[in-house]
């Protein structure tokens, strides 16, 4: 996908927009969708920010920029006027020529004035459209599909999505997504999940205004963040967030939006307000309590509704949620406040699991929050306050510093409850929920000069009450360290160590349960070079190794090829990867991010022994209209199945072809 986002781009201007996204997808589970992410670059790479008219909520939607920088931009701009050439920004506190190569393929100096004019005759003439539809499918047949007795797959193992997006500038914009996963049913219902949403902005008073599907994204994420979210990364900065406030929600995620209405709203001289209300039905596995009441434990995230048991579930537990955020922004200060009840169709219970002791319990919740960021000189402190009234608290605070104009440098203390409940909490954390824990994080950014740059961070976490698998309290630490070697446009070098040790249940058949140290460590040396303006190449070593208690240790190595076609003005460009890998179990697994069609994630798992390829293909039918072609292949050795229970194949192989149609108008 990365290689294909425009044509006119540089090799190394591509090549750049690919380790953005990399860089931040490398972090998320193998399932998160990150649609929206892929929208933004793709849209500012069509009409790119106008440098002397954005604003922060704008310039926050680069992932690569650090709430600091955007804070410096605007205080360079508020001391010397508008920019006159964007290499000006080097001349920013904390813009290296890295961030600025970053910047450039989205931004410019102009902007077109006729997006600022919003008439039915502007909208009809300059807005766009953008239909997309796709396919795709796995060849061989899974287990859930042959006519099993019991839970099977009730629907054909097709996946189709189709999307339309209108846009007339950043004023108004409107969307529909439509979505059906493999083992879903198509026929009579096509497809099993809707989206759509009106988004208007810039109305006097009224600076957003959204109807439909919308995301909130407020503070550092512990009471009010649905949507993409980043954590931990090589790039140290990205552990402070950058709330994006109301946007309108197209992702095919069928769990982490509202759906209703929200507005921001301009009361007076830098004070905001957001009301919200959303209505909506998940799915929950219920039961009946000794009275005969309908109850439920948790909540069913996948969206996926293939199986008797899964259809069952859909849609069984109505959500409502209502409340508000106030903020005052002025200057190099913001504060906000968040408000917002939660009730639901039936109770939650307790949980058998000793583990979840302390979940939620109950059919209604009110969270309270208070979050802040405050610039002073070369320093930018943030932090947030979170509380579920009748039970736990979560709150995190953090700085980032500019040392020097090559040094920067990130701390965050986290303490968060383990009866903190909320249901739209994405803070910085190392477990998937950030409950039950408490960390210190520290990282240096050091970029010397434009052919070095070293990134450092250590994070070490304690989990004061149990956990899944860990009958005790537990601890551990992260480190990562990484140096990249850019010595020309045309050549990059990257060498990343990367250690994990936490605790664990130990495997040894005991009376009792104690903990064994379970350490995790990788190690990875790749290189990107430009043969010529049609070529590109990378190549990527990476070795994991796994180690529990007094177990031996596990090593596994993963090496690949990467060939990039990307010629300027040629109807065909593509892309493909051979690799070969070897692990002695999921245990020492290795991912690795894969190019895809445009607007498509893949990230690859790779575990056990054998091969993986695959190869993308775009193809110009039309100034407007656009084709990919999608072939991956899984081949593996020593084995007669892949994947397990209803996903299991008969043989060694997987492989999947996808194909999206893709027309602007």
């Amino acid at each position: 996908m990365i290689g294909f986002i425009a044509n006119a781009q540089t090799p190394e201007q591509q090549l750049e927009i690919k380790d953005i996204l990399e860089s931040v997808a490398e972090n998320l589970p193998d399932d998160y969708d990150i649609t929206e992410l892929i929208d933004i670059l793709v849209r500012y790479k069509k009409h790119p920010v106008n440098l002397n008219k954005t604003t922060p909520e704008e310039l926050k939607t680069f992932i690569f920029l650090s709430p600091l920088q955007i804070s410096n931009f605007f205080t360079r701009i508020k001391e010397s006027g508008n920019i006159a050439d964007v290499l000006e920004l080097q001349s920013i506190d904390g813009f290296d020529m890295k961030t600025v190569q970053s910047l450039l393929p989205f931004v410019t100096l102009n902007g077109n004035t006729e997006y600022e004019k919003l008439t039915w005759r502007n909208m009809l003439n300059l807005g766009e459209n953008d239909l997309m539809l796709r396919f795709a499918q796995t060849l061989q047949k899974q287990k859930g599909f042959t006519d099993l007795p019991g839970n099977r797959y009730l629907g054909s193992p097709e996946r189709f999505q189709t999307r339309y997006r209108y846009l007339y500038g950043s004023i108004v914009s409107a969307a529909i997504t439509l979505d059906k996963d493999a083992g879903e049913k198509f026929i009579g219902k096509p497809f099993d999940f809707y989206s759509g949403n009106i988004a208007i902005s810039k109305l006097g008073k009224i600076k957003k205004l959204v109807v439909g599907d919308y995301t909130m994204q407020f503070g550092q994420g512990l009471t009010l963040w649905s949507g993409f979210s980043f954590g931990k990364g090589p790039d140290v900065t990205s552990v402070a967030k950058k709330d994006l406030g109301l946007r309108p929600y197209n992702s095919t995620n069928e769990y982490s939006f509202f759906r209703g209405a929200s507005a921001t709203i301009n009361l007076y001289n830098g004070f905001d307000f957001t009301p919200f209300v959303s209505f909506r039905n998940l799915d929950a596995s219920q039961s009946l309590d000794i009275e005969g009441n309908l109850v439920q434990s948790t909540i069913n995230q996948t969206g996926l509704h293939r199986t008797p048991a899964e259809i069952k579930n859909k849609n069984s537990l109505s959500q409502q949620v209502y409340g508000g955020v106030l903020q005052y922004a002025k200057n190099e200060f913001a504060v906000g406040g968040i408000a917002y009840h939660s009730k639901y169709g039936n109770r939650f219970i307790t949980q058998s699991a000793l583990y979840d002791r302390f979940s939620f319990t109950g059919n209604s919740l009110t969270n309270l929050d208070l979050y802040y960021n405050y610039t002073f000189r070369n320093i930018y402190f943030y932090g947030e306050g979170g509380k579920s009234l009748a039970s736990g608290s979560a709150y995190l605070s953090g700085l980032l510093i500019s040392l020097s104009p090559t040094v920067s440098a990130a701390v965050t203390y986290r303490n968060y409850a383990k009866n903190y409940h909320n249901f739209f909490n994405q803070g910085v954390s190392e477990s998937s929920e950030a409950i039950n824990e408490k960390g210190l994080y520290a990282g240096l950014n050091i970029i010397p000069n434009k052919r070095w740059a070293f990134s450092f961070y250590g994070d070490y976490f304690r989990f004061p009450w149990l956990k899944f698998r860990v009958d005790a309290p537990s601890a551990g630490y992260e480190i990562l360290s990484q140096a990249i070697y850019t010595p020309n446009k045309i050549f990059k070098i990257l060498l990343r160590f990367k250690t994990e040790n936490k605790q664990q249940n130990t495997d040894l058949d005991v009376p009792i349960n104690f903990l064994d140290n379970v350490k995790r460590e990788g190690y990875r040396i790749e290189s990107n070079w430009q043969a010529n303006q049609r070529w590109r190449f990378q190549n990527r070593v990476e070795i994991s190794q796994y180690k529990k208690g007094e177990a031996k240790a596990e090593f596994g190595y993963l090496v690949y090829q990467d060939v990039d076609y990307s010629p300027l003005f040629s109807k065909i460009t593509g892309n493909i990867r051979v690799a070969y890998f070897n692990t002695p179990s999921y245990n020492s697994r290795i991912y690795a991010y894969e190019d895809d069609v445009l607007y498509s994630f893949a990230f690859g798992m790779y575990s056990g022994k054998g091969f993986r390829t695959y190869l993308n293909l775009k193809y110009n039918l039309a100034k407007k209209l656009n084709l990919w072609a999608r072939y991956a292949l899984f081949y593996y050795r020593n084995v007669e199945t892949v994947g397990t229970y209803l996903d299991e194949i008969e043989g060694n192989k997987k492989s999947e072809i996808k194909l999206q149609l893709r027309y602007q108008f």
